[in-house]
């Protein structure tokens, strides 16, 4: 078989699909094997095995795609279970209307959650201004060494909205 790069090439007298090991495939996405193993123990991909015991794993162009699109999912902030869910989705031969209402349903989720959460560092962010605001007028009138009203001050500040449901 004919390598460009870290890739392999169809085959020209066998006609068989191209193959990658595990270094060549870590490379390629800037990930470690350690990562691909991971991986692998979660399900998202399934490399064949050969060589004694079967100690050598051969990815497919099929594990490669699978492994992009995860690495995408992540990308997003997927968890590993949702990203298993619309990887098996792609691969199925069923209906694509079904599987992209699935895949906005997901996405929705993912975006409630990211808003909530700049919501919460913006809250955070706000108190860390008002603090530091705080700390220069403290210093610039000379009254740096009265910490405990700037701690008293601190534990009356409203906490954000999720960290009062984390308590």
């Amino acid at each position: 078989m004919r390598r460009i790069g870290t890739y392999c090439s169809l085959d020209p007298i066998s006609h068989t699909m191209p193959t990658y090991t595990i270094t060549e495939l870590a490379r390629e996405f800037d990930i470690t094997p350690r990562a691909i193993r991971f991986y692998e123990d979660q399900g998202l991909i399934s490399p064949k095995r050969e060589g004694a015991g079967g100690r050598t794993r051969i990815y497919s162009a099929r594990e490669r795609t699978r492994l992009k699109l995860t690495l995408r999912g992540k990308r997003l902030g997927l968890t590993l279970s949702e990203i298993k869910s619309l990887v098996d989705m792609y691969e199925s031969p069923k209906d694509s209307s079904v599987q992209m209402k699935r895949f906005l349903t997901v996405l929705a989720r993912h975006r409630e959650t990211l808003e909530q959460q700049r919501e919460d560092i913006e809250v955070t962010l706000a108190e860390i201004a008002m603090h530091e605001d705080e700390c220069r007028r403290m210093l610039e009138g000379g009254t740096a060494k009265k910490v405990q009203p700037v701690l008293r001050t601190v534990a009356k500040k409203p906490v954000s909205k999720r960290s009062k449901e984390a308590a």
